[in-house]
């Protein structure tokens, strides 16, 4: 009777505990996490996913520009870039001139980009577009869960404490991670995800201080699986929250990271890479896309800081030799129009480009040039399902099963060599 006690004391302590141990940021992971031990991938590949979200529609034709085709330059007499300004990827497609780094990227083979990606009666709104986009449906047939979430949820087998995916950013956290099950983490602050000192004694004392080793089989009658499992748990996220504390402190890099938002993010995923966490999704947003007017110097600027922050995180991985693990994902919810408005901007449109970073790829160009004389209510057309790409990811990439993910089968792209 007093062991029994003694445990259910032990219990709701280490409750209470465990719940201020995994605080992220200003939020904190509830202990729903406890009851799933945040189930991460037991694939021997260790392959990463990162998916950079370009929020409010990014300009796909200011971003590949067809620099020779006569329909771009007319529809858009003063947003056009000329072929002496494009970074020239052949005779007809060339890079807008700040993507520079993500050009050094896909001239070495380590990047690809995909034309015409969309889907088919495209939704026009940004919230609709974007639901579609992270749910793999569309209004009628939605559903609470995201297709990166599925793609987790199917990975059933717990491998460790570590979060299975992580958002970065103050951003609410993206539908696309929603899952029936797990919970993950928004991560405001490397130093938010760590446990405090004072947490960190409360519950190693609850623990009894035991060693790590035993933590996670602390003696108590046969029936006592709850606060068995609890403790594994809260061990668990004591181990995690270790390896990031080291890998901050040991953290080093030569390379020069861009002061910026997006490049801020980035190096901190590179640090939760390095501190070889089984976390298999990374996710970031860059906000700003959304260029109704007086657009030339707004998106000049959004493009450079999304290639100079890209670039340099490639350059990090491949300076701890991790690049070969990961695989960067860039997509936005829609293109903009052909045309200019009459504020010297675009308004929104339906297909666009999505861009991939990583030594694996299929370099360079995916899918047809644009035809910008047959157009959808003054829309590109799509050429690529994106469903087809994701699809190519979750099987070739993460190895999973992308139908399971996708709520639908679908052709995988073939993006990797």
């Amino acid at each position: 009777m007093q062991n029994s006690a003694l445990n259910r004391r032990l219990w709701l302590k280490q409750a209470a505990a465990g719940t201020a141990a995994v605080g992220v940021g200003t939020s904190s992971v509830v202990p729903a996490c406890f009851q799933q031990i945040a189930a991460a991938s037991e694939s021997d590949s260790g392959q990463i996913l990162v998916v950079v979200q370009l929020s409010g529609g990014n300009d796909a034709l200011n971003t590949l520009v067809p620099y020779n085709d006569d329909a771009y330059t007319a529809a858009r007499p003063k947003l056009s870039i000329g072929a002496s300004d494009v970074l020239k990827l052949d005779d007809e497609h060339g890079l807008h001139p700040s993507l520079s780094g993500f050009n050094e990227l896909l001239q070495a083979g380590n990047a690809s980009i995909i034309q015409g990606v969309g889907y088919p009666n495209p939704n026009r709104s940004h919230f609709e577009s974007m639901d579609i986009w992270h749910t793999c449906f569309r209004k009628d047939q939605r559903t609470e869960e995201g297709w990166i979430g599925r793609y987790l949820q199917s990975q059933s087998s717990p491998r460790s404490g570590d979060a299975p995916a992580m958002h970065l950013g103050h951003n609410a956290q993206p539908l696309a991670l929603a899952s029936r099950d797990l919970t993950i983490p928004t991560v405001k602050s490397l130093k938010g995800f760590q446990l405090r000192g004072d947490e960190s004694a409360v519950v190693s004392e609850l623990l009894g201080n035991q060693p790590m080793q035993d933590q996670a089989t602390p003696t108590a009658p046969a029936d006592s699986s709850l606060l068995g499992f609890l403790n594994s748990s809260t061990s668990n996220a004591i181990a995690a929250s270790e390896r990031i504390t080291s890998a901050i402190k040991d953290y080093e890099t030569p390379v020069d990271y861009p002061e910026s938002g997006l490049g801020a993010k980035l190096k901190m995923v590179a640090q939760l890479i390095t501190s070889q966490l089984s976390t298999r999704v990374y996710y970031v947003e860059l906000d700003g896309f959304d260029t109704h007017a007086k657009q030339a110097d707004s998106h000049a600027a959004l493009l450079r800081q999304y290639s100079e922050a890209v670039t340099a995180f490639m350059k990090d991985l491949k300076h701890h030799q991790l690049s070969q693990q990961v695989c960067v994902l860039t997509f936005s919810e829609f293109g903009r129009r052909v045309a200019e408005n009459a504020s010297e901007g675009t308004d929104h449109g339906a297909a666009g480009v999505m861009m991939l970073c990583g030594e694996s790829l299929k370099p360079g160009l995916l899918g047809q040039k644009a035809d910008l004389t047959d157009l959808q209510q003054g829309d590109l057309k799509h050429q690529i399902d994106f469903r087809t790409v994701y699809a190519g990811i979750i099987q070739d990439w993460l190895g999973g099963d992308a139908e399971t993910a996708l709520g639908a089968s679908y052709e995988p792209m073939k993006l990797f060599a």
